[in-house]
């Protein structure tokens, strides 16, 4: 069984460049504020999903670990 992240994206921070639903379209989508959101906040690991993190221009999207927490972007320092 593979890993399941637990992704938010922080609204405060979504600038609705709309990077995240180029890189992975099935996993987030803008509302009308021009806000993305995760399509389903659990998911199992993808790698879109986390080229979409990892793309986004202000860092607006965490993934985890579902269950530990354990931060899979960005990174712990």
């Amino acid at each position: 069984m593979g890993d399941r992240w637990h992704v938010e994206v922080d609204r405060s921070l979504c600038i609705g460049s709309a990077q995240c639903t180029h890189l992975a379209p099935s996993a987030f989508r803008l509302d009308s504020a021009m806000q993305s959101h995760p399509t389903e906040p659990e998911a199992d690991a993808n790698e879109k999903v986390l080229a979409a993190a990892e793309g986004c221009p202000v860092e607006a999207i965490a993934v985890t670990l579902l269950g530990s927490g354990e931060a899979v972007f960005p990174p712990d320092d």
